[in-house]
């Protein structure tokens, strides 16, 4: 008996119907598979409404978006182990993490039914229900709510936790909780995974802590500009750091050596007349001493090396070194005038 073989006919809307899908997901860089189960059509529509122009939604049979992928190839096909359910295909030429953020947003609170299963512990917080006196305090405590009449009202007394998460929902729970206006939880497109650029994300290695990313950016250039400064690399970031240290620290050879450089001069002026004066405090009897040192007071330690550990400390800190390095030097340029008067009284 031979056998009979059957070919199958698809029918014309099928074929234009994946024609569409397929050109969807080539009309856009990144492609994705969202769940939309749970959700009301007409928070459906406003959904699509806010991300219009940024995204685009398009659902269709899970049979059809798999051939659709399918057909398109190129690494989408893996999105197909996500298609189940209710889900839709969403498309967008932002990146990845753009979507993630702009889906998640779009998430609003919405009231919980009997028999769904709690997405979180479900709380009655303490307070005025703003209900009346009533068959309602009952159904509070029957659900697990402290309630109780007080001055004309009915209060739950402490915040009460009624269903803990993955718990299934009844009735009376149900019932109680629209009657206070909880609503438990949210409602949104749900991101299973996005296809970009040839990589495929899932939704937690796309939810970012924004600010603790950007610190982290941060803290690595400072180690980067410390380890260019450190190591005496010049970079266009690092020319003007480097610049000031070698300044503060020939300066500071300059200091030790008592080379009498213009630069260096009014330095060595302070430092000697601070040297004089330290001495002239050490003598006890003021007749011994020159009339212009008689009664005079040890002047301020110089620090002639203030320049150079500033630099560094600066460096480290990834602050704005030249800036501080000019500073420092026309601190020490005071210095010098105070030294050059110093002299000046004993020797002019």
């Amino acid at each position: 008996m031979s056998s009979v073989r059957k070919t199958e006919t698809i029918p014309e809307w099928k074929r234009e119907e994946v024609a569409e899908l397929v050109e969807f997901i080539d009309s856009y860089q990144s492609v994705g598979i969202v769940g939309v189960a749970g959700i009301p059509s007409r928070q459906l529509q406003a959904m699509r409404r806010e991300l219009h122009g940024s995204a685009a939604v398009r659902m269709s049979r899970n049979t059809l978006t798999n051939r659709a992928l399918e057909e398109v190839d190129d690494g989408v096909e893996e999105l197909t182990e996500y298609v189940s359910g209710q889900v839709a295909l969403v498309g967008t030429n932002d990146n990845p993490f753009g979507l993630f953020k702009q889906l998640e947003a779009s998430k609003t609170p919405a009231p919980i039914n009997e028999g769904e299963v709690a997405p979180n512990d479900i709380v009655i917080p303490e307070g005025d229900t703003g209900v009346d006196p009533g068959p309602f305090v009952g159904e509070l405590q029957t659900v697990g709510a402290a309630a109780r009449i007080q001055d004309g009202s009915i209060k739950v007394t402490e915040d009460s936790t009624v269903l803990e998460e993955g718990e299934v929902v009844d009735n009376d729970l149900a019932n109680v909780l629209v009657e206070l206006g909880i609503e438990p939880k949210e409602v949104g497109l749900d991101l299973r995974a996005v296809y970009s650029e040839g990589v495929l994300f899932e939704p937690d290695e796309l939810e970012l802590d924004v600010d603790e990313y950007r610190a982290d950016i941060q803290s690595a250039a400072a180690a980067a500009r410390n380890l260019s400064v450190n190591a005496a690399y010049p970079t266009a970031a690092t020319a003007g750091t480097l610049l000031a240290k070698g300044s503060g620290e020939a300066k500071s050879v300059g200091l030790f050596a008592e080379i009498e450089s213009p630069d260096v001069v009014p330095d060595l002026i302070g430092k000697a007349d601070a040297q004089l004066r330290a001495l002239a405090t050490q003598i006890d009897d003021e007749e011994a001493l020159p009339e212009e040192l008689q009664g005079v007071e040890a002047a301020p330690a110089a620090e002639p090396a203030a320049d150079d550990a500033d630099e560094e400390e600066q460096a480290d800190e990834d602050t704005e070194d030249a800036e501080t390095a000019d500073t420092d030097d026309d601190a020490d340029d005071d210095d010098g005038d105070d030294g050059g008067e110093g002299l000046g009284a004993m020797f002019g």
